[in-house]
C-alpha cells in the first residue's frame, strides 16, 4: 500500500519534468535551418528558444492581451503581465497546447470569452494564480490533469463544473474566499482520479463534504475548523498527507479515533488549541503537534501498540513508524519521557 501511495505521488509531482524532458529530446535534433522559419512566427513581444521551438516566452513583458499563439507552440508562459481577458482570437491556431501558464495577471470571470477554455482540447495544466476571479472558471478541458487557482477572490464554484474533469490530478484552491456552503455535497463529484486537494487558506468552519475517494494529500491550514466529524476519513481511505494547521480544533472537537487512520502518513496538526496528544495510527511517521496547549505526554497512554506487546514482537512486529514528533511551542518542559522513545524506537527527531 505504501509503495503504491510514493508511487502515486512521484508521478504527481515529477510529470511536469518529465513532459518537459520528452519535449526536449524531440526536439533537440531539430535541423537548425529550420530555425529561422519558427523565429519568424514567434510574437514580437515573446521569446522562442531555438532548442526548444514547442515553448513561448511571453513572461514579464507588461502585455495587456494574449497576443497570437503559433500552431506549434505545447507551452506557453505569459506569468507576470497586466493580461485582463482570455479570448478565442488568440487560440485560433493553437490546437496543440498542453500547458499555459497566466499567473499573476488581471484576469476576471467576465473578461474569459465563453467556451474559449473548453476548446483547448488539449490542455493538461492551467495555471491561473494570482488574479481577479471570483468564481472557478467553466467550463473547462475536460483533459484536465492540473488546475491551479490560488490567491483569487473565489467564492463561488459553479454547479458540475468538476463534473467531467476525470483526468484530473490537482486541484488548488487555496487562498481565496471559500466559505463552507460553496462547497456542496456534489461539488467535487467527477474528479474520480484527484490526488491533491488545497483548500488551505479560505474561511470554512467545518470539514468538506464529499472529497473524492482517491485523494491523497489534503490541505486546510489556516481556515476556522472546529470539529472533525466522526469516520471522516472512511471516505477517503488513502489520504495519506493531512495538513489541518492553524485551525480551531480542540480535544473535544476530534472524535476518539478520529486521527487514528491505518492510510496517514504525515499529520499536521499545528497551531491549534489542543490540550493532549490525539490518538494516532501504528503506521504514522510524521505528527506535527507544535504551538498547542498540550502540557505534558506520557508515551504508554498515546502509544498505539502496547509497549508490552511491542516488546514481545521486537523490530519484527507492528512496532509504531513514527519518525518525527514536533511538541515545541506547548507547555511540554524536557527531558524526552523515556516512554515515549521506548514506544517510538524509530524516532529520528523530537522537537520539544
Amino acid at each position: 500500500m505504501i509503495l503504491k501511495v510514493y508511487t502515486s505521488l512521484l508521478l504527481l509531482f515529477l510529470v511536469n519534468s518529465v513532459w518537459t524532458r520528452t519535449v526536449r529530446q524531440v526536439y533537440d535534433d531539430l535541423d537548425p535551418d529550420h530555425w529561422s522559419h519558427y523565429t519568424s512566427e514567434c510574437p514580437q513581444e515573446c521569446f522562442c528558444p531555438p532548442s526548444f521551438p514547442n515553448a513561448l516566452y511571453c513572461d514579464n513583458k507588461g502585455l495587456k492581451e494574449i497576443p497570437p499563439i503559433p500552431a506549434r507552440i505545447w507551452y506557453l508562459y505569459l506569468q507576470n503581465n497586466q493580461i485582463e481577458t482570455i479570448s478565442e482570437k488568440p487560440f485560433v491556431n493553437a490546437t496543440h497546447l498542453r500547458w499555459i501558464n497566466l499567473n499573476k495577471n488581471k484576469i476576471t470571470n467576465s473578461g474569459i470569452e465563453s467556451g474559449v477554455l473548453s476548446k483547448l482540447k488539449r490542455l493538461l495544466y492551467l495555471f491561473l494564480e494570482e488574479n481577479e476571479l471570483e468564481e472557478v472558471p467553466a467550463p473547462l478541458p475536460v483533459g484536465l490533469e492540473q488546475l491551479r487557482l490560488a490567491r483569487n477572490k473565489i467564492s463561488r464554484i459553479p454547479e458540475g463544473v468538476f463534473s467531467h474533469l476525470e483526468n484530473l490530478t490537482m486541484l488548488d484552491l487555496h487562498q481565496n474566499s471559500l466559505l463552507d456552503s460553496a462547497l456542496q455535497s456534489d461539488t467535487f463529484q467527477g474528479l474520480n482520479n484527484l490526488m491533491q486537494l488545497n483548500i488551505a487558506k479560505n474561511s470554512l468552519k467545518k470539514m468538506p463534504l464529499s472529497i473524492p475517494a482517491n485523494t491523497l494529500q489534503l490541505f486546510l491550514d489556516n481556515n476556522s475548523i472546529e470539529v472533525i466529524p466522526e469516520n471522516y476519513f472512511s471516505a477517503i481511505p488513502k489520504v495519506t498527507f493531512l495538513r489541518l494547521n492553524y485551525n480551531k480544533l480542540s480535544d473535544d472537537g476530534i472524535p476518539p479515533n478520529g486521527f487514528n487512520v491505518s492510510s496517514i502518513l504525515d499529520l499536521q496538526l499545528s497551531h491549534n488549541q489542543l490540550t493532549k496528544v490525539p490518538p494516532i495510527n501504528a503506521h504514522l511517521e510524521h505528527l506535527h503537534l507544535d504551538h498547542n496547549k498540550i502540557k505534558s505526554v506520557n508515551g504508554t497512554q498515546i502509544c498505539p501498540v502496547s509497549i508490552a506487546l511491542e516488546e514481545d514482537y521486537g523490530y519484527y512486529g507492528n512496532i509504531p513508524r513514527l519518525r518525527y514528533l514536533r511538541l515545541d511551542g506547548n507547555e511540554i518542559q524536557p527531558p524526552i519521557p523515556l516512554d515515549i522513545m521506548i514506544c517510538f524506537r524509530l524516532l529520528q527527531a523530537v522537537v520539544i
